[in-house]
C-alpha cells in the first residue's frame, strides 16, 4: 500500500508517514532488509499471475540504471552511459518483463555486480553478497535469467526480446539457443554476418558483410509496415521491413560454433525518419518478417510502462545497501507494479 499511495519518494519513513504508527519505519525496514523471506517465490507467483492476465507474448529484457549518491549501495559504481554521454554514478540492474500488446510487468531482476565489489571480501560481506554472485558477462547473466524463468519455474516457451547493441552477441545467442530459447535482438550494424539469401541478386549466398550492409543490399524486399504507437493511445506508425536471411560469421561476433539455426535479419525504417534503420536478428522461424514486427515494438511497450507505472511505484527508490535488501524492494515494487496495470484494476491481486 505505501508503494501504491505514498506521494514522492517510496523510502521506509515515507511509507512510515503515511501509515502513520509508531516505529513503522523500523519494521518496514527490517521487513525489507533483515528478515528471511525468500523473494524467488514471490517472483514466481508473480509471473504466474501475470502470464494469463496479458497473454504475454514475449519476455522482454530491460536494463535499468539507478543512479546513487555515495558508494555504499550494493553494486553502486561509477561508469560511461553513452545515452547520458557521460559518466555516472549509479547500479546497474537488469528486469526480465512479461510482455505482450496489452501490458508488461517485471517478474526477475538481477544487479550487474563489477568486479571492484565481487573481488572485494569487505565489500561483500558488508553487503551481504552471497557466494552465487560470481563474474559474469552481460550476455551470460541475461541469458541465465532468461533460462530461470522459463526452464525453472516452468514459465511458457516464448521468445525473448532484447536490446543486444551492449553485449557479446554470439554468446548470448549461444546460451539462449542451448536452452532452447527462441530470440529476437536488436543488434548495432557493425556485426559481421554472412548472406544465407538466394534472393539477395548481386551477392554470393556466402558474402561476408556487416548487418547495415545486408539491409542496404536486401533494400528490394521492402515492404509497408504499420505498427501501434506505445507512446500515444491510438497512434500509429508506418515505415518498410526489409529482411534477409544470414548465417554467422566465421570468426566473428556471431559466430556460433555447432549452433545449425537458421537467422534472419530485419530493417525497419520509420516513415520520415532519416537515421538508420534498426537493424533486429532473429531464430524465429519466418517466411514473412512482417509477422514479427509486433514483437519488435514489445521493447517500447516495456519502456513505456516503465516511465509510466515502474517508476512510480518506486522501483528506483531502495535506499539501504544490502543485497537482499535491494531484491527484496525489487520484489515488491515489482508487485505494485502489476497491481497498477489497468488489466489488474479488477483482478484478484489488486483485491488481495
Amino acid at each position: 500500500m505505501g508503494l501504491l499511495h505514498t506521494p514522492g519518494r517510496k523510502s521506509a519513513r515515507n511509507i512510515a508517514n503515511l501509515v502513520g504508527s509508531r516505529g513503522a519505519d523500523q519494521s518496514l525496514h527490517h521487513f525489507v532488509n533483515q528478515s528471511t523471506w525468500a523473494w524467488q517465490p514471490v517472483r514466481r507467483a508473480l509471473a504466474e499471475y501475470l502470464v494469463p492476465r496479458i497473454s504475454v507474448e514475449a519476455w522482454v529484457v530491460r536494463g535499468t540504471l539507478i543512479q546513487k549518491v555515495g558508494r555504499h549501495s550494493v553494486g553502486v559504481h561509477r561508469t560511461f552511459v553513452p545515452d547520458a554521454g557521460r559518466v555516472l554514478n549509479a547500479q546497474q540492474a537488469v528486469g526480465v518483463w512479461a510482455a505482450s500488446g496489452e501490458g508488461s510487468g517485471p517478474v526477475d531482476w538481477e544487479l550487474r555486480l563489477p568486479r571492484g565489489w565481487l573481488d572485494d571480501d569487505l565489500r561483500r560481506r558488508r553487503a551481504s553478497i552471497p557466494d552465487s554472485a560470481i563474474p559474469e558477462t552481460y550476455a551470460e547473466q541475461v541469458a541465465r535469467q532468461c533460462r530461470t524463468v522459463v526452464h525453472e519455474w516452468g514459465l511458457p516457451l516464448r521468445p525473448v526480446v532484447l536490446d543486444a547493441r551492449a553485449m557479446d552477441l554470439g554468446t548470448l545467442l549461444d546460451r539462449l539457443a542451448r536452452a532452447g530459447l527462441p530470440v529476437l535482438a536488436r543488434v548495432d550494424a557493425s556485426v559481421p554476418l554472412a548472406v544465407a539469401d538466394p534472393a539477395l541478386t548481386g551477392h554470393r549466398t556466402s558474402s561476408r558483410m556487416t548487418a547495415g550492409e545486408a539491409v542496404r543490399a536486401a533494400k528490394g524486399t521492402r515492404s509497408p509496415v504499420r505498427w501501434r504507437d506505445r507512446g500515444a493511445p491510438g497512434g500509429v506508425r508506418a515505415g518498410q521491413l526489409a529482411g534477409v536471411a544470414v548465417r554467422p560469421a566465421d570468426g566473428g561476433a556471431a559466430d556460433l560454433p555447432g549452433d545449425p539455426r537458421p537467422l534472419t535479419l530485419m530493417g525497419l525504417t520509420e516513415r520520415g525518419h532519416p537515421e538508420p534503420p534498426q537493424l533486429w536478428l532473429t531464430d524465429i522461424p519466418t517466411t514473412h518478417p512482417a509477422s514479427l514486427l509486433r514483437l519488435c515494438t514489445l521493447l517500447e511497450r516495456v519502456a513505456y510502462d516503465y516511465a509510466a507505472t515502474a517508476e512510480s511505484v518506486g522501483i528506483k527508490d531502495y535506499a539501504g545497501r544490502s543485497f537482499r535488501g535491494w531484491h527484496r524492494h525489487m520484489t515488491l515494487a515489482s508487485v505494485a507494479h502489476a497491481v497498477s496495470l489497468p488489466l489488474a484494476a479488477h483482478g484478484e491481486l489488486a483485491s488481495a
